[in-house]
């Protein structure tokens, strides 16, 4: 009775100090905060998604937040899954606090404070997702993650999560499925909100990592998330973006082995009717600007499509290719060397390794006349933000991927600048350029 009584003067005094405040939110906001529920909002980064912030909701109106009232223990699971000790439980270190609305939009007055994260890449505390290794093959996976956040000046308790925001992920339909000759497929989807008659479009193929049969893994274990963003989308005055997702890896082959180009996988027939099925499925796509991309598997897979439709495609863009050039034909050199393609890779990937891919495939194609073939080869996967040690921190190199995400890669394999009409341009002006 007596936590009835409360609820019911903290809810009036609500109405009192703020009568434009509507009931259902008030009433939303009083439970949460009864219930210790919580908001997560997680941000894409070029290692993977974290969760940034932490919105509570609070016992009344509030004008001020301090992060030194608060602490947050994390613990992360998953049901089969071992996990060393540090990934498993240890604290988060709050840089800042502030009040807000329930979505974590900063108000002067507010019934919500949002709690600022540190996130860097060497935190798997700070991942809401693990690479996970199951019968001999890894792969990105959500795993269960639960904050316990404590207000230190009250011992008030938030302990249950009641939401996520995800701002980059939620543009996109995650719902799409395609099957084709025994074959089915998942796929995520981003229509533009654009007044052109026609639009391009931008396919994205996840590397081995992201396979399943939940696009958002392929969106936002390596932030593709990104050619949805408003950066990207200008240089192309909007476009559609299409993101497949194999069930295992795009370079398995009939044996569930993988192949790098030597046999023939079994996704590329079913995949590229996904991609016909979903261009005849959207007329306002521009069939004549129709761009394909991937890294590691991939980018395998992106040639793949390319070697085999090789007029259907207007333009493409490949990182970390791992297509053995060995098992690429001077034929077949022939017959992609007029479809523009930009190349990135780092110089010291050993997963796939450039000299047996990329390397020799390039120089094949300017042997050959390409006219408009571009590699932009790098010395290292830095940290382009300068948050985490700029250039003198190290990525893997095998993630080169960072760099077309990030619309970094401007130079060709001679170091100089790519030119398009006298101008030079990155790999996503570039591409938005190509036509059929």
């Amino acid at each position: 009775m007596q936590k009835s009584i409360l609820t019911l003067s903290v809810f009036l005094l609500l109405l009192m100090l703020n009568p434009l405040l509507a009931v259902e939110p008030a009433i939303k906001t009083i439970s949460n905060y009864e219930n210790g529920n919580y908001t997560l909002i997680l941000e894409g980064y070029d290692w993977g998604p974290a969760v940034k912030k932490v919105v509570l909701p609070t016992a009344k109106l509030t004008t001020e937040a301090n992060a030194s009232d608060y602490t947050i223990e994390v613990e992360r699971s998953a049901d089969g899954v071992e996990m060393k000790l540090e990934e498993v439980k240890g604290s988060r270190e709050i840089v800042f606090a502030y009040v807000s609305d329930a979505n974590g939009s900063r108000v002067p007055e507010g019934n919500h404070v949002t709690l600022v994260l540190l996130v860097h890449p060497n935190n798997p505390l700070d991942s809401p997702i693990k690479y996970v290794i199951k019968d001999g093959r890894g792969s990105n996976q959500w795993i269960d993650y639960k904050m316990t956040i404590t207000n230190t000046s009250t011992n008030k308790i938030w302990n249950k999560e009641d939401s996520r925001i995800f701002k980059d992920l939620d543009k996109f339909d995650l719902n799409g499925k395609y099957s084709s000759n025994g074959i089915s497929l998942t796929y995520a989807s981003f229509e533009p909100k654009t007044t052109s008659a026609k639009s391009p479009l931008i396919i994205w193929l996840h590397g081995g990592g992201e396979g399943g049969t939940d696009p958002s893994i392929a969106l936002v274990a390596n932030k593709a998330t990104k050619y949805a963003s408003p950066e990207i989308q200008s240089f192309f005055n909007g476009a559609y973006v299409l993101v497949p997702q194999a069930p295992t890896f795009w370079m398995q082959d009939a044996n569930g082995e993988y192949t790098r180009g030597d046999n023939d996988d079994i996704y590329n027939k079913a995949l590229f009717n996904l991609i016909d099925n979903f261009v005849k499925d959207n007329p306002k796509i521009d069939t004549d600007r129709v761009y394909i991309g991937g890294c590691s598997n991939g980018g395998y897979m992106s040639l793949k499509l390319i070697l085999e439709h090789p007029k259907y495609f207007a333009a493409g863009y490949i990182s970390a290719l791992a297509y053995l050039d060995s098992n690429v034909t001077d034929k077949q050199i022939e017959s992609i060397k007029n479809v523009p393609i930009w190349f990135v890779h780092s110089k010291d990937d050993t997963t796939t390794i450039p000299d047996e891919t990329v390397v020799p495939l390039y120089n094949r194609l300017i042997n050959a006349k390409a006219p408009n073939v571009h590699f932009s080869y790098y010395e290292h996967v830095i940290d382009l933000t300068g948050f985490y040690g700029g250039e003198n921190y190290y990525y893997p190199g095998h993630w080169s991927w960072i760099y077309s995400h990030a619309n970094h890669a401007n130079f060709d394999f001679n170091g100089e600048p790519v030119l398009l009409q006298g101008e030079n341009v990155t790999i996503m002006e570039w591409l938005a350029a190509q036509k059929k």
